[in-house]
């Protein structure tokens, strides 16, 4: 990591903090797919953004002028960074008001990173990378095609953590424009940063998706071998980005801010109760990381229309697989792998005897992970509802287990009941189970039971529990 540069001066004051930083390697055709989504949201959104971007040189940036002055006309205020090459300061869209340049130093660190910085009233985002160097590579040395080049860092929708980026970089700026800097400081005060609204953040991850998705379908690499690793980091990426949408659900509700991780630890405990395949406990470890996408009733895709959120009778599947989802679920429709995921996400609010919703399966019609995510989460949401109170961890157990136990047979599953009463049983007589974080490096092996999640590297498919 290049000292003096944004990345590090970034990593270097959470190094310590209740809440490190960790990053993870991106290709370029990567970068491109997030930076263009996001600038996408930019021009559907009418918050008027301070947008703080660095390109590596000034070529960089002139390739995507044209598409900067678009971006300009939704923006409060744009500054671009990076080492100045000819046709720079020329291009129309760097005469326009709002648009400011800084000619950076070419011995400055920060002429190796690339940034996008967003600063909206409804949102906030950002994706923070530097170019590896040549050591970096290591034997296979500097990379043959322009996809391949690689860059390492993050990006995130996090409030706190793009503010904080934001004045790292007018800080930058100060050095080389004063007048910049506190014209940009001015900007960044009159927003209060706060997360994305649920619909906001569904969009945006829909937009991700699909730049990602396209990314996919275009490339051109001449060996099978590369191909797929450029093919990983994008797919770990399509992950990643659920990942961030339910993590931030998670962070908005002050009031139960670890029930993904909780849910995932209990959904867990019971699926080896009920000696459940590996392959199926991974998959409900996923589903449980993002269950709360799903009550996004009024969110729709940008890519897949809008369904209802009942079906009528006559159109209740056979088999839950083919059903439809809930606009909530149908995000994660959009990625193929989470197909099955989005199903079990969709059908926890099926109830066991067939009032429920979407499409009023009744039984074992209703996926055995549905059924099990459904009874967890509810679990979990009622201990911690009565947390506040000044019981014991047994009294709180016990009475979260029976209020569950009022819905056997009519919300719940009978036979399921019966192993979270096991599950009680052990967390009264002092079980702990193990919280795992909503880090998106999980989500890419839980997909595949053939991959192990310490058999890649971090070039391979990333880390990013940002």
């Amino acid at each position: 990591m290049l000292e003096g540069s944004i990345l590090q001066q970034l990593e270097t004051s959470h190094r310590h903090s209740t809440r490190p930083i960790r990053f993870g390697v991106y290709y370029k055709n990567t970068l491109v797919a997030l930076c263009h989504a996001l600038e996408d949201h930019i021009l559907a959104d009418q918050g008027q953004p301070l947008v703080i971007t660095a390109f590596q040189r000034g070529k960089w940036y002139l390739q995507e002028a044209e598409r900067y002055a678009d971006i300009a006309k939704f923006s409060r205020e744009i500054a671009i960074m990076a080492s100045p090459d000819a046709g720079f300061a020329e291009h129309f869209t760097s005469q326009l008001p709002n648009v400011d340049l800084v000619a950076l130093d070419s011995a400055d660190p920060v002429a190796q990173e690339w940034h996008l910085i967003i600063l909206s009233p409804e949102y906030t985002a950002m994706v923070l990378c530097q170019e590896l160097s040549e050591a970096d590579y290591g034997v296979g040395g500097l990379p043959d095609s322009d996809l391949e080049r690689k860059f390492y860092g993050l990006w995130t929708f996090e409030p706190e953590l793009v503010k904080e980026t934001a004045e790292l970089a007018i800080a930058h700026i100060q050095q080389y424009n004063p007048a910049l800097a506190a014209k940009l400081t001015t900007h960044k005060e009159a927003f209060q940063p706060r997360l994305a609204a649920p619909e906001d953040l569904s969009t945006v991850v829909s937009r991700v998706v699909d730049y990602l998705q396209t990314g996919q379908e275009s490339l051109s690499i001449p060996t099978a071998p590369r191909q797929q690793a450029l093919d990983r980091n994008l797919v770990s990426n399509e992950i990643q980005a659920f990942l961030r949408m339910a993590q931030l659900i998670d962070i908005a509700d002050i009031n139960n801010p670890m029930a993904a991780a909780e849910v995932v630890a209990l959904s867990e405990a019971m699926g080896q109760l009920l000696e459940l395949p590996a392959w199926q406990i991974k998959r409900l470890r996923l589903a449980g990381l993002l269950h709360r996408i799903d009550p996004l009733q009024k969110a729709e895709s940008v890519l897949t229309p809008g369904t209802s959120n009942r079906y009528p009778e006559e159109q209740a599947p056979s088999c839950p697989l083919t059903c439809p989802l809930v606009p909530g679920a149908q995000v994660l429709r959009t990625m193929s792998r989470l197909r099955a995921v989005a199903q079990i996400i969709t059908h926890q609010t099926e109830w066991w005897n067939g009032t429920g919703e979407p499409a009023g399966l009744a039984g074992d019609e209703i996926p055995l992970e549905s059924r099990i995510l459904a009874l967890v989460a509810e679990f979990q949401w009622r201990v911690n509802q009565i947390k506040s109170s000044n019981q014991s961890r047994e009294e709180i157990f016990a009475q979260a287990l029976d209020q569950c136990r009022q819905q056997q047979s009519t919300r719940f599953d009978p036979k399921l009941i019966d192993a979270l009463t096991l599950l009680v049983m052990g967390l009264q007589q002092g079980l702990d189970l193990p919280v795992m974080t909503s880090k998106a490096s999980n989500g890419m092996w839980l997909l595949d039971t053939r991959w192990d999640s310490h058999s890649k590297s971090n070039e391979e498919i990333g880390s990013y529990p940002t």
